[in-house]
């Protein structure tokens, strides 16, 4: 079975039914279970809001017992409904949906709204505590760290909140951007797993809006321990004589000359993502891929051990598309269940590339990662809209209505990272061996998955249900 994501990178998809409820699934881990009766409120609150030409149709009540192909003709007819619903800019936006899925997350959950201290990282090192409500949405929690460091509202709106994972070997992968229909501190411990948590960082990718966050201290200085932190990831490739032009830099205290050199080296501000798989330029390779400067970057691993690189440029993309393939068996999707809480899927990112002038070509990526490179991608065309419009993505963070936050009254000032180790040697050996791309031949696209195509600026939202469907009369 393949799914795909929406614009946002969100993706819905069936894994297991318990009891009468549907089961909601947001990138492979369980979100929220709601009953028909619940959906068709929904329904009724948006169609007495928005009007019924606007609103997509709802499956209708059974007045009988349901069978099980009745059951699995509901659930498809709710997809397509929670898919139209996502879809559309307005009814997909709106607080009544957004706020539908958070309270039915925290009743799934069953987590009480009540006030806790929540850590978010700066860095791998460096950490704030900040006091929130279990109910806070993550717009109020991003709220909460800006005024927790004392970073001004228009520059908060240059940040974001990703939820991160933290392998054996300490290496850091970025699972997803956190989304305004889920309540961060719910998301994190529902996972009940120490090896994730919640992490800030900057969520633009033009350099050039580095200097309004430099302008301000606490900007600077959480531009600063990000990089020195992306340096020592191995994220920024840095040689000998950089290093210690940066390490200089730093001894004397100079942040924004530190972060104006590390403007100019390769990598500064990408994403780095785990290993994975791609079929460029041969089928089968293993790459790392990171994303930054409105491009995919490959480092691929050819089978004859040569190393490669290239780019491919957000703006020669004509579309691509997240799709998810549940586990199978037999040849048949699998029904049972893999867990309740978050079972994995294979994963892959595909678009199609304007290589040359009339020569399009799609390139696939199978990655656990699939859906962050979707987000990554999609906010990068919507930076460059934004510029392009002459527009900014400069942004006033909601206020609460009432204007009360639960924190603390001390402000908590980031500090500075400790100095830069030495370069790593294997990863400098690594650069030295690669080479550019050449431009190589993709295998064929079909003409059925031709007509499949997904406009980059139509992204199918899916929202995936199994469970026995009563009507919860």
């Amino acid at each position: 079975m393949n799914l795909r994501c929406d614009r946002n990178g969100t993706l819905f998809h069936i894994l297991d039914s318990t009891g009468p409820a549907f089961n909601i699934h947001v990138n492979s881990v369980l979100h929220c279970q709601v009953r028909y009766s619940q959906l068709l409120g929904l329904h009724q609150q948006i169609k007495k809001e928005y009007g019924n030409n606007v609103v997509p149709a709802f499956p209708p009540k059974k007045i009988f017992t349901l069978t099980p192909a009745e059951v699995e003709q509901r659930r498809e007819q709710l997809e397509k409904y929670m898919q139209a619903v996502r879809q559309d800019p307005m009814l997909g936006a709106s607080e009544m949906f957004n706020s539908f899925l958070r309270k039915a997350q925290q009743e799934t959950q069953q987590i009480p709204t009540e006030e806790v201290p929540l850590e978010i990282y700066l860095s791998k090192r460096q950490k704030v505590t900040v006091n929130i409500l279990t109910s806070d949405q993550t717009e109020d929690v991003l709220e909460a760290v800006a005024s927790k460091l004392d970073l001004p509202d228009d520059l908060a709106g240059y940040f974001s909140l990703f939820l991160v994972r933290e392998g054996v070997d300490g290496g850091l992968t970025f699972v997803r951007k956190l989304q305004d229909f889920e309540l961060p501190y719910v998301s994190v411990t529902s996972l009940r797993s120490s090896e994730f948590y919640i992490a800030l960082r900057k969520s633009y990718w033009d350099t050039a809006y580095d200097s309004d966050v430099m302008d301000n201290r606490v900007g600077l200085n959480l531009l600063y321990t990000q990089t020195v932190s992306d340096i020592e990831r191995g994220w920024i490739l840095v040689n000998k004589d950089q290093h210690r032009q940066l390490k200089s830099l730093q001894e004397k205290g100079s942040k924004k000359e530190f972060i104006r050199l590390c403007q100019t080296l390769k990598y500064f501000g990408y994403i780095q993502f785990d290993p994975c798989v791609t079929d460029f330029p041969e089928k089968g390779c293993h790459a790392i891929v990171s994303a930054g400067n409105n491009e995919l970057n490959f480092q691929v691993k050819l089978p004859n051990e040569q190393m490669k690189e290239g780019s491919f440029k957000v703006t020669r993309m004509r579309c691509w598309r997240v799709t998810s393939s549940v586990p199978v068996a037999n040849g048949t999707a699998s029904t049972s269940p893999c867990s309740s809480a978050k079972c994995e899927v294979k994963l892959e990112l595909a678009f199609e590339y304007l290589m040359s002038k009339d020569r399009l070509q799609w390139v696939t990526i199978t990655s656990r990662q699939a859906i962050m490179m979707s987000i990554c991608l999609q906010s990068m065309v919507d930076e460059l809209m934004v510029k392009k419009s002459g527009g900014s993505i400069k942004k006033m963070l909601r206020k609460r209505p009432n204007g009360s936050l639960h924190r603390s009254e001390s402000q908590q000032a980031v500090k500075s990272p400790p100095l830069l180790d030495s370069p790593d040697p294997d990863r400098e050996q690594i650069v030295k061996l690669s080479t550019k791309l050449s431009s190589v031949s993709l295998r064929g696209i079909s003409a059925s998955n031709s007509a499949n195509d997904v406009s980059g600026n139509d992204f199918h939202g899916n929202y995936a249900f199994e469970g026995i469907g009563d009507d919860d009369l």
